[in-house]
Parts: structure tokens; sequence; C-alpha cells
């Protein structure tokens, strides 16, 4: 199986995008819609599971929405008026049905189906010490951890055990749990990963962006608040926060990339972030040019700030196909590298000859650079010039994000002046980290304590790393992968 798009190896990807939907007819229909805008969250896997005042009914597939929830019958077998739904990419635990979620487990209080967007950075602590007291696991998730703590747990009502399990586990997460009085949804202490609320008529929904709301017509309320859980039975809808009070550190990089652009996040637009972000870059990294290029699509807000800031034009330097699956089945290196243009082709014409300034939102590896680097100079490009709308990408994420190991990140190996050899650029410019608080109206992080995970660029983890740490002493070992 070939990737046609190798452009999406070498992006740093999202956990995952959940949707919860909380009285209304036909939940699971609605649920459907609200993963479809959630899609770029999460493209491996997807399920929804109902619950119909009697039975739970759970529905989870390998690959897209599109194809495994578009057919009625499969609708028709998720009754009820609450539903919650997953798309899915992997952080922790293979690729592999037994993980898509939401996972579902009949508890002494009853059954109770989760999704999770997030990471827990000391579950493989909690589970060695739960299997050690005889918890049995059927996957290989984080969030399963999650599950045999409400399980086990000492406390009588659902509630109090869902908090007890929640104090003991570290790392970020926000959760959407289906239970047969309800839905409870939360955040974590630090809300590191985002949950908004949603009203439509008499329906409460819950969603990873504010763009799944639009695309049902639901009305955004606010943001679940760090450290807080909304609980909804029927009409009836409460708010609990048993969490000590901790200051917020949502993750910097929902503005720069995770999030739709036609999003808010934590009452921002995240297109004018980003637009700010690419004016602050070009303020910071000016160029003689003549054209500014988006990489398509996550570079184009910030080459629109980049390109109205400097005063050099905006130009759709590369055509990306929107007809082009994400794999076909073609053997062979030289179909591999042809491969590239199916999905993404250089505007030969606009190009031949110029001065060019690529906009992108992040450099990983590396290999996307150098090849759209590559790209620009067989198009007759006469200088390529690569700027970047977020500080150099040190370091690996434990919140939920799927990162390659620290060694495989160029800006852990190289300097600036390295990596701009690397890509075979004539120049490569990064946004400072300083300069990225800017654009989201802070006055720089050295001058405030740091409102946001931005762990991936300076290492500064806001949570203990505790299964990181054991694995590093030799004390743990991995998850089955």
């Amino acid at each position: 199986m070939l990737t046609t798009n190798p452009f999406d190896d070498d992006k740093l990807r999202e956990e995952c995008g959940i949707f919860g939907v909380s009285n209304a007819d036909g939940a699971a229909a609605l649920v459907a819609l609200g993963l479809h805008a959630l899609q770029h969250r999460g493209q491996e896997a997807a399920g929804i599971s109902s619950f119909d005042g009697a039975l739970f009914h759970t529905h989870r597939a390998m690959g897209h929405v599109a194809g495994n929830f578009d057919r009625p019958e499969v609708i028709e077998a998720l009754p009820g008026r609450v539903a919650a739904g997953h798309v899915r990419y992997s952080t922790t635990g293979e690729t592999a049905l037994r993980n898509v979620q939401p996972l579902y487990a009949d508890l002494a209080t009853g059954g109770f189906a989760i999704a999770h967007n997030g990471n827990i950075s000391n579950a493989a602590h909690l589970r060695r010490e739960l299997v050690r007291s005889g918890s049995i696991f059927q996957s290989t998730s984080d969030t399963e951890t999650i599950i045999h703590l409400v399980a086990t747990s000492s406390y009588r009502t659902l509630l109090d055990r869902f908090i007890d399990a929640l104090k003991q586990v570290e790392g970020a997460y926000s959760l959407i749990c289906l239970t047969e009085s309800g839905m409870i949804a939360c955040r974590d202490p630090l809300g590191i990963r985002p949950l908004v609320i949603g009203r439509l008529g008499d329906s409460v929904i819950f969603a990873s962006e504010t763009v799944a709301l639009d695309v049902v017509g639901a009305e955004f309320v606010r943001s679940v608040d760090p450290g807080e859980l909304v609980i909804v039975e029927g009409d009836k809808v409460t708010s609990v926060r048993p969490f000590a009070p901790v200051a917020a550190r949502p993750c910097i990089f929902e503005w720069v990339y995770f999030s739709r652009p036609d999003s808010i996040a934590e009452d921002r637009s995240v297109y004018s972030v980003r637009k700010a972000i690419g004016a602050q870059l070009a303020d910071e990294s000016p160029v003689d040019a003549d054209l500014v290029i988006p990489v398509p699509d996550s570079g184009t807000p910030a080459a629109l700030g980049y390109a109205q800031r400097s005063g050099i034009p905006f130009e759709l330097g590369i055509i990306r196909s929107h007809y082009v699956g994400r794999t076909f089945i073609q053997p062979g290196d030289k179909v591999r590298h042809l491969g590239v243009k199916l999905k993404h082709n250089a505007n030969r014409a606009l190009i031949q000859g110029k001065r060019v300034v690529l906009i992108d939102d992040s450099i990983v590896r590396g290999t996307t650079s150098l090849k759209i680097v590559q790209m620009m100079r067989e198009a007759g490009a006469a200088e390529v010039h690569m700027r970047i709308a977020s500080p150099p990408t040190r370091h690996s994420c434990f919140y939920g994000v799927d990162t390659p190991e620290r060694a495989k990140l160029l800006a852990a190996q190289l300097d600036v002046g390295g990596m701009t050899d690397f890509i075979h650029a004539d120049s490569l410019a990064f946004i400072s980290i300083d300069g990225l608080y800017k654009a989201l109206g802070e006055a720089g992080r050295a001058a405030v304590r740091p409102r946001y995970c931005d762990a991936c660029f300076t290492g500064d983890y806001p949570t203990p790393l505790t299964d990181c740490d054991e694995r590093a002493a030799g004390q743990l070992e991995l998850l089955a992968e």
C-alpha cells in the first residue's frame, strides 16, 4: 500500500476528535455528521456508541467516517437519544479494531462507553498495577485504563468513581462518556486538549471543535472549563469542578495546525490567529522575494498574513488535487516518487524565474520541506526561501499528538543553518516562541507565565511524565504495540 501524500507522513497528527449528542432524536446521525467535520483530527478509524434507554449499541470500523457511517442501516442500528463518537489516530496502542473508540464496558453501576482525546502519561504505570490486581485488559489503548480505574474504585456512585479515576491519571484528556443516566463530558485540569459545548434546540452537544457544531446547525455556547465535568441527564445540565484549581495550559499547536481554520479555540478565531502568526513571521524574518506561496493547505492563512504584512504578492504556487485518495496499490520506487505529484504539483508558469517564499506550519522530520523545495527548483524558481509558522519542534509530545521520537525530529538534531542545508533552501526561518505568543495576543512567553502547553517547542512539560521517566530508568516495559 503506497501513500500518495507523503507530506502527511511528515506532520504532527492529533490523536483524535470526539463528538457527543444528548437529548436528541436520531442522535447517532448527528454524531456521524459531527465526526465528518472532525475527520482531520483522526483518519485511521471511527466509532459511534448510542443508548436507547435500555441497551447500548456500538459500531466501530477502520477507515474514514464516510463509507462506514453514511449507510442508513448502520445509523438505524444505533438507536437512542444519546450518542457519542470518535475519530482516531493512534499514539498509544496498535492500529487495530480493538483499540477503536468509543470503548464500552459493563460496570457494577451499569453500562459505560467512553471516547477520549488526549494521552494518559502514566497509563502504562497504572496498567501494570491494575493487571497485578487482577484486571484483564482487552485493548492496548491508554483509554481503557480509565475504565478499569472506574470499575475498581471503592466509591458508590458512578460519578464519584469516575472522579476518583480521573484523580489518578496524569496527562491530557477530553472525554465524552455515555452512561445509563445520560452523558458526562470533561477536560483535564490543565485543559490541554479542547472540548466545547453547543446547543441545538433542547439538545446538548459536545465537540472537539466548534466547526463540528456548525455542521449540525448547533449554537456554540462555551468551552468546557479545564477540570470541569458537565453532566447531562435528560434536559438537566449540571457542572462539577472536583479538582484543585491550577493555571490552564491549552495546547498551542491547536492554533498552529490541528484545528480547522474555521473553528474558534478558547474564544479566538483560529484563522485570525494563523494570519497574525504569518504577519509576525514577516516582521521577524523578512526576505526580498517575488511571491509568497503557501504549502497546501495548512500554510495558507499564515501565508496570507505574511503576504499582507510584507507586501509581497500571495500566489498559489503549489496546486493540490482534492480527488486523489490517501492510498493506491502500485509497486516500485519510481511510481512512489511520481505519486507525490498526484496530490501536489508546482504551478510552473507562475514560479519559473521567481524568488519564492514558502510558508508552512511546521517542520518535523524535514522530508516534506526537502521535497517541496526540490519541487520549486524543478519548476524553475530562482530562489527558494522557507518560513515556518511555528518555532522549531525539538521535543516529543506526550499529550495526545503522534510525534516521532526525539531522535527523528530534525530541529532536535540540527541548528537552523544545518536544517537549511538539509532541505536545500536558500534561507530558512521560524517564528520565535515570543512571536507565537504575541500572535495569540500575549506580551510574549517570557513576559508572563506560559499560558499554553508549548512543550514540543520548549521542553517545558506541564505534567509529570511517569511512564517516560520509568521507561528511561528501565522500570517499565512499553505497552504492547
